[in-house]
């Protein structure tokens, strides 16, 4: 017996080829002919172009990412824009020639003020034509900056490697970007708590497997988000506030340049590096290098944001799945489209926007374990474009997280009839107890008595189940002799706020204890301006 090679290529190749050979005419071009029906329209018209159409608008045939161009906050956008990065890039230069004038080097005021007054008006289409003779970024615009500098220009970059300007303006950007998702989740977290405190009281139905179980209170339940956000928001301030600067190291790290330049002077050597990293708002500069700062604090980093999208889209999940059960919903505005074809329709498109952006950011960290792993003793070039890549999209898709968050949570729509029918549905299964109690405590066999109420629960949970009736157990129990002695008492027992337990407690002395400190202590970053709303 002789097996044939499995060719899954071939055999795809081979299958869908009769479809499209049979579909295509002469020239490429899918017939419109087929069983019998001739289209008025010229077939060439349904093939999507490959090239730009003639007059199409130039702005719009490119690649645009819907990141920036869709979602996320002018804020965010701009801290990752090529005007942040090189305008920094220059302050860069101009912090490391103004400590070298301060310390005697020969850089003059004169060149100094030079650089410190073209720190914004970058020359990008000169920048562009040297980098694409140069091939070298920072080389390009060391050059496009000595254009606008001529004094100046023959001290830009002194003894300073690339990353001098790269890796410190990513730290830059990172610690910016980061007070800008400080402020996005505190905020959540303020509206959260406004949640938990209105709804703190609400009995509603407890879900455990995704199956009813004991009750517990809307507010309760918005606590366990607002804990996630909480845990999340100490990270992103701790990262925010003791974020490490690069500093003057070199190019491998080992300042030997700058020792050359002080003509050996190591004391000089150090007060540069403290310099340059407090002219440029640091506390600190990481205590050794290799060209490049550690990707580890890229890792550590996008740990938090993958925190927050964990977070955030188990947030997300939740009212999802509130929502196909009518209890509550996000909101919807009264133009808002749902369905393009089911009219009636109202989608959780903002939970599930979320969701979708969370799965992203999480994605990411992998990457930067696999960058940081990957790169060889001082550095290799293999993080530079992935990096491009990478770490403004981490921040720029969370932007998008927290500002969706933030308005689902301050336009949620709570609907309490709907949350009350479905817990009188499961609230005589779980009275049962309670009931049973108080019979024994009458004078009931308790044997006898939970018999029956097993009884009753069963014909009750059948007729639920089987026939889609209401759950009539307590009528049953109700008319059952052996129960007389409660009888009058049931529809007490039947009190959903007996069984929330302290929920309603819980929630006040969670915000009291955990949540307020916090919102008093940072109030400055609620009033933080420029943070996106929910446009799309």
């Amino acid at each position: 017996l002789t097996v044939p090679a499995f060719k899954p290529f071939t055999m795809f190749s081979q299958y869908f080829g009769r479809f499209s050979r049979a579909a295509m005419s002469s020239g490429g071009v899918p017939s419109m002919a087929v069983r019998g029906f001739t289209s008025p329209v010229d077939p060439s018209r349904f093939i999507s172009p490959v090239s730009p159409p003639e007059g199409s608008p130039q702005d719009k045939c490119s690649y645009e990412n819907p990141l920036t161009g869709r979602y996320s906050s002018p804020a965010m956008s701009f801290n990752w824009s090529p005007q942040k990065k090189f305008s920094t890039w220059r302050r860069m230069w101009l912090a490391l020639a103004t400590a070298q004038h301060e310390l005697g080097l020969g850089v003059s005021a004169e060149q100094v003020q030079e650089m410190a007054s073209n720190l914004d008006n970058v020359n990008f289409a000169e920048a562009a034509a040297k980098e694409r003779e140069v091939r070298h970024d920072v080389m390009a615009h060391v050059h496009a900056f000595g254009e606008q500098c001529p004094h100046a220009k023959p001290i830009i970059h002194l003894g300073a490697t690339s990353c001098f300007v790269g890796d410190n303006t990513d730290l830059i950007q990172l610690r910016d970007a980061l007070g800008i998702v400080r402020s996005q989740t505190l905020q959540v977290i303020e509206a959260l708590k406004e949640v938990a405190i209105e709804h703190r009281a609400l009995p509603t139905l407890g879900f455990t497997h995704y199956q009813p179980a004991q009750l517990t209170t809307v507010g309760k339940r918005a606590t366990l988000w607002l804990q996630d956000f909480l845990f999340d928001y100490h990270h992103v301030a701790h990262w925010h506030e003791c974020m490490p600067f690069r500093g003057v190291k070199g190019t491998t790290g080992t300042q030997a340049s700058f020792l050359e330049l002080f003509d050996g002077d190591h004391d000089k050597v150090r007060e540069l590096d403290r310099r340059v990293t407090q002219l440029m708002g640091f506390q600190k500069s990481i205590g050794v290098s290799g060209q490049t700062y550690t990707r580890k604090i890229d890792f550590l980093v996008l740990s938090v944001l993958s925190g927050l999208a964990q977070t955030a889209n188990k947030m997300a999940t939740d009212m999802r799945l509130l929502m196909n059960l009518k209890e509550v919903e996000e909101p919807f505005e009264k133009k808002q489209i749902g369905s393009s074809a089911m009219a009636y329709k109202r989608n959780p498109m903002r939970s599930e926007r979320i969701c979708s952006l969370s799965r992203f950011v999480m994605s990411l960290l992998d990457n930067a374990a696999h960058t940081h792993a990957n790169q060889w003793f001082e550095r290799t070039l293999d993080d530079s474009a992935n990096r491009r890549l990478s770490l403004p999209e981490a921040f720029l898709a969370t932007d998008v997280i927290l500002s969706v968050s933030k308005n689902v949570m301050t336009g949620l729509q709570v609907w309490p009839n709907v949350i009350r029918k479905h817990v009188d549905a499961e609230l005589p299964f779980m009275a049962t107890e309670n009931i049973l109690m108080a019979a024994v405590k009458r004078g009931g066999d308790r044997q006898e008595l939970h018999e029956a109420i097993r009884e009753h629960s069963m014909e009750a949970a059948r007729l639920v189940k089987g026939e889609g009736k209401e759950n009539d157990l307590m009528e049953r129990i109700g008319g059952d002799e052996r129960f007389e002695c409660v009888r009058e008492e049931l529809h007490l027992m039947m009190d959903p706020a007996k069984f929330v337990g302290r929920a309603p407690e819980q929630v006040l002395e969670f915000i009291e204890a955990e949540v307020q400190p916090v919102l008093d202590s940072d109030a400055a970053f609620l009033s933080a301006a420029g943070h996106g709303t929910v446009s799309v």
